[in-house]
């Protein structure tokens, strides 16, 4: 699968495999959240676009563009700065790159995972990057007035990931009593008496290593007896970077 970033001369966007590392989970106590593999995953399930400048930004609640104020870092490149176009709060990136994907791929666009500011909240779209010539942008929008945000230099501000354009269209969601599949329903009754086992014997008998306090079984691919279900279970991601190239061969070009 290629994922190509096409660069207009003058464009150097910022861009990296996404970290699996949030700064509130390193607070926590113990740092808990990373015991939850799916949150972790999904932090680094794809790259991270970063803001070629720090900068504020502020609305005052009103539906024009002009009712977002922008305030960049001292020597930031006019066409670097982020902009207010099209109201409703709305403060946008530009974009600079165009992205291609392979036949029937799309680009998924959106805020960090698992990565909250206070104010404001990124929306996310769905980009056909196999065909199209244009640039897109990323926006994030107020969630409430007077409250000013700021934005860091070389902080993300926008997520991507390829997803196939039509299987969405193609899955076939179904409710189905679990008595239908008692296999199933043995291994889930099974996981969750040792789970409360498990957590009654923590209760009691508090161990000295913080990774002891989970169970781990998801973590570590198995089941509830400690059988691995699938080859291929993983608990962390090795994106490529994107590097300098010519295009390559292929439909994608």
């Amino acid at each position: 699968m290629q994922l190509k970033c096409f660069l207009y001369p003058g464009w150097t966007p910022r861009i990296q495999a996404a970290d699996s590392r949030r700064p509130w989970m390193d607070a926590a106590p113990e740092s808990f959240p990373y015991r939850c593999l799916p949150l972790a995953i999904a932090n680094a399930h794809g790259w991270d676009i970063l803001s070629p400048c720090g900068f504020e930004a502020i609305w005052n609640g009103g539906p024009l563009p002009e009712d977002v104020s922008v305030t960049v870092d001292a020597g930031t490149a006019p066409h670097d700065a982020p902009v207010a176009l099209f109201g409703q709060g709305v403060l946008t990136f530009h974009v600079q790159g165009i992205f291609r994907t392979e036949p029937g791929w799309n680009i998924w666009v959106g805020g960090p995972p698992n990565s909250a500011k206070d104010a404001i909240a990124p929306l996310s779209g769905i980009v056909e990057t196999d065909w199209s010539p244009y640039t897109f942008t990323m926006n994030w929008r107020f969630t409430r007035p007077g409250q000013r945000i700021r934005f860091e230099e070389n902080e993300p501000f926008a997520f991507i990931f390829p997803v196939e354009r039509k299987m969405i269209e193609a899955v076939e969601p179904t409710f189905i009593p679990i008595d239908q599949a008692p296999e199933l329903k043995a291994q889930f009754e099974a996981w969750s008496r040792s789970r409360n086992a498990f957590q009654a014997d923590v209760a009691r008998n508090p161990p000295k290593n913080p990774s002891d306090k989970w169970q781990k079984l998801y973590y570590r691919g198995v089941d509830a007896d400690g059988v691995s279900q699938v080859p291929d279970h993983c608990t962390k991601l090795r994106l490529a970077e994107f590097e300098p190239g010519t295009g390559g061969k292929g439909p994608v070009s």
